[in-house]
């Protein structure tokens, strides 16, 4: 048999509680050799085959051995294994020429016999021809760029040259538009998701240097990239100049009152409190990526200060605007999205979702040593600040230092944190007991209900499955929990825990009486969200809900689903039942809370968290000899 594909049809009849085994493999060995190659008392199926495949699962019991904790347990180990098993499965070759694709389809815009604009018709550039984690190789076999920035947190866990090359690939000027903007997935290249990719990068590059040596050159490169990026946003999303920015949809399907991607049926636009903080969070990335390239080139310095200004002017944009509907409304203590008509009139629209929780992802804490070395800008970023009062009077102001003089850029001052805290940790809201909805449960007996002439637009809460078509119907951010956005609210806890430390402590649940740090806060909420895959005290899954079959069958109950979205009440997987994508990153974060058993501070802490060093220590014992793989052996099966 010769090519490149190959497919393999047997019929089988297994009788009831039977078995059958097939078995195959793949080898570079010609059938004529393959008596030489093995000897001759076995054949590539014999004890051979088997003795390979025990010696490569006794390989995999030692890799995952290294890489989780023994902490979680035997459960807990058993859903990251499958978590992190999941990740390297959904690799996939992707290609798509869309050059080709436009052209065969009389569609090319530079064809003189151009049938007209069509889907991706701007995107003529982009050549894909590459390995790239899909979202669901069953459901969604397409790349997805923001999902990607979230795959790359657990896949760092077991790959992190492959985890960096992914976030690399997004930004080479094949995928890249020359306007800067990132490609967003293939049914809409030009959609807009939100900016988390120079996080991701930042978080990737810490973890690499925590193991030895930053990958510095990878770091600069990226940057440059993601300049061009952020100047895209900049310039096509702040309609006014005002640093107030929309997006639509920006990843979040149906949250909205109206298709956000679509005209408003009031006219006008929207101000988005997502997309603004989303850009908030873009600029700590940015400030924080070139404070880490000015320690090793001083030219980075004013890169440095301009992200560090600029992020001040969308913070305090997104709390007061300077007249009485800004997005923040001091009576609720929460955020909204401002909707501003023709005639000049604004109003914001009461829902309380996570386009209102974002703000608060919107904060970073920095080793206050960073600055010892150029004094001078810290003089010049404060000569700025005492200049401009009114940047500072209404969020956090970002000269105060914080814990062992760390310091933190936030929109959220300690006194509105609290505010939007009571909101998101209140079990009649926000917290479920498998993580934070993404809409309000308060909406569930008050509906926020928007009229414009005879049409009527609803917003409910929603725990399962959408009851609009909007986007396609098939996903629904009005009330289920999505685990990127319980990792970017656990991101933020802990930035705020490394700035505050034990002096701020909120009530957890709310109205409990229970105190706890942000630290163990976040602790919880993970706690919760490890709740949806792992079993109960009864043995049940709350992530299998009301399938028997998976609840009880020996064969099937500890085969975990990393669906897309879960049950904003009762954690039962919803959507794409092998999103293992972005779901998988519940590895990163059970393996982080493993080691709470050290310090808060210990995990962290400091210039280089120290959650890092311990990932890296786990690793030192992953080193293959040379020529050689953990995964592979030496002989004729080593392709095996």
């Amino acid at each position: 048999m010769t090519g490149t594909k190959a497919s393999v049809h047997h019929r089988l009849t297994i009788a009831p509680g039977g078995s059958q085994t097939v078995r195959l493999r793949l080898t570079r060995v010609a059938p004529a050799e393959l008596k030489q190659a093995y000897g001759p008392a076995d054949d590539p199926f014999g004890k051979h085959f088997g003795d390979i495949v025990q010696s490569r699962l006794a390989q995999a019991d030692e890799f995952y051995g290294i890489v989780i904790p023994a902490s979680v347990g035997a459960d807990g180990a058993n859903v990251m294994r499958q978590a992190l098993a999941g990740m390297m499965w959904s690799k996939q070759y992707y290609y798509y020429d869309v050059d080709k694709w436009l052209d065969e389809r009389g569609a090319h815009p530079y064809s003189p016999n151009c049938a007209g604009a069509t889907r991706n018709g701007s995107w003529h550039h982009m050549y894909n021809a590459d390995i790239i984690s899909m979202p669901d190789k069953w459901e969604y076999p397409w790349f997805a760029a923001w999902d990607l920035a979230f795959h790359v947190l657990a896949l760092t866990m077991v790959d992190s040259e492959f985890g960096k090359q992914q976030l690399d690939l997004m930004l080479q000027e094949q995928y890249m538009h020359p306007n800067g903007q990132m490609a967003a997935y293939e049914w809409n290249f030009g959609d807009v998701n939100p900016p988390v990719h120079a996080w991701s990068t930042i978080f990737t590059y810490r973890l690499e240097k925590a193991k030895g040596t930053g990958d510095i050159r990878w770091l600069e490169r990226s940057f440059q990239k993601l300049l061009l990026n952020f100047t895209w946003w900049v310039n096509r999303k702040d309609r006014s100049g005002r640093n107030v920015f929309e997006g639509g949809f920006l990843g979040l399907d149906n949250i909205g009152v109206f298709d956000r991607s679509a005209p408003l049926p009031t006219g006008g636009h929207l101000e988005q409190a997502d997309g603004t903080a989303w850009m908030a969070l873009f600029c700590e990335n940015m400030f924080e990526i070139a404070l880490e390239l000015a320690q090793h080139d001083e030219t980075y310095v004013a890169m440095a200060r301009k992200f560090a200004q600029h992020f001040l002017w969308i913070a305090s944009a997104i709390v007061h605007l300077g007249d009485d509907t800004g997005m923040w409304d001091e009576e609720d203590g929460f955020f909204y999205d401002v909707l501003r008509t023709p005639d000049g009139k604004a109003e914001r629209l009461k829902v309380r979702s996570l386009v209102g929780l974002l703000p608060l992802c919107a904060a970073t804490c920095v080793d206050g040593n960073a600055f010892k070395k150029y004094p001078e800008t810290v003089e010049a970023y404060h000569r700025f600040l005492d200049a401009r009062p009114e940047l500072t009077a209404f969020i956090h102001d970002p000269r105060k230092p914080g814990k062992d003089g760390r310091v933190l850029a936030s929109i959220l001052n300690e006194t509105r944190l609290r505010r939007v805290l009571a909101h998101l940790l209140d079990e009649n809201e926000f917290l479920s007991p498998y993580g934070i909805r993404s809409l309000s449960r308060w909406h569930e007996e008050h509906p926020y209900v928007f009229r414009v002439g005879d049409q009527e637009f609803k917003v409910s809460y929603l725990p399962a499955e959408s009851d609009s078509g909007m986007f396609g119907g098939n996903s629904n951010w009005r009330g289920p929990i999505w685990m990127p956005a319980n990792i970017l609210i656990n991101r933020a806890l802990l930035h705020y825990h490394q700035y505050y430390g034990d002096d701020l402590q909120v009530e957890c649940p709310t109205g409990s009486g229970r105190m706890m740090n942000l630290f163990q806060v976040a602790q919880e909420i993970d706690r919760r969200l490890s709740a949806i895959f792992l079993r109960d005290p009864s043995g049940r899954r709350p992530v299998h809900g009301a399938c028997q079959a998976f609840q009880d069958d020996p064969h099937w109950r500890d085969h975990v689903l990393f669906y897309e979205y879960f049950h904003g009440d009762n954690g039962a997987g919803i959507g794409a039942s092998h999103q293992t994508g972005w779901t998988g990153t519940i590895a990163r974060g059970m393996h982080l809370f493993a080691l709470a058993g050290l310090a808060p501070e210990k995990i962290i802490g400091g210039e280089k968290l120290a959650y890092f060093d311990a990932a890296a220590e786990a690793a030192k014992d992953l080193v293959a000899t040379p020529g050689e793989s953990l995964m592979t052996g030496a002989g004729p099966d080593k392709l095996s």
